[in-house]
């Protein structure tokens, strides 16, 4: 991206996630020391994710799930934001309600 700011629509977002198919990530925004995106994880499917090599921020925007990290488990719903520091174990489980989650990494 050229531009010193960006503006997103989160309709939009999702829509070229569905369109893009199977995937549940979907990059919205990438630039030197950050990045985002959209991920998507149906109802009673399950969270593959490892451990990444950014810090990273959750903000769950739709559905309910539990989440494990560093060996801690509590229950998320829309409106939660969650920060991971960078190489700690985490992921989504026991996912109740399609979970749509905006993740930011800085790098």
């Amino acid at each position: 991206m050229d531009s010193k700011w960006a503006a997103f629509d989160l309709a939009d977002i999702g829509e070229r996630r569905r369109q893009a198919g199977d995937d549940p990530w979907l990059e919205f925004l990438r630039v030197p020391s950050l990045y985002a995106g959209l991920y998507v994880l149906p109802a009673g499917t399950a969270d593959p994710q490892t451990p990444h090599e950014e810090d990273e921020v959750y903000h769950v925007i739709r559905g309910r799930a539990r989440f494990t990290v560093d060996g801690e488990d509590l229950a998320v719903k829309a409106g939660a934001v969650l920060y991971v520091a960078a190489h700690v174990e985490h992921r989504f489980h026991s996912i109740e309600e399609d979970l749509e989650v905006l993740v930011f990494f800085s790098r």
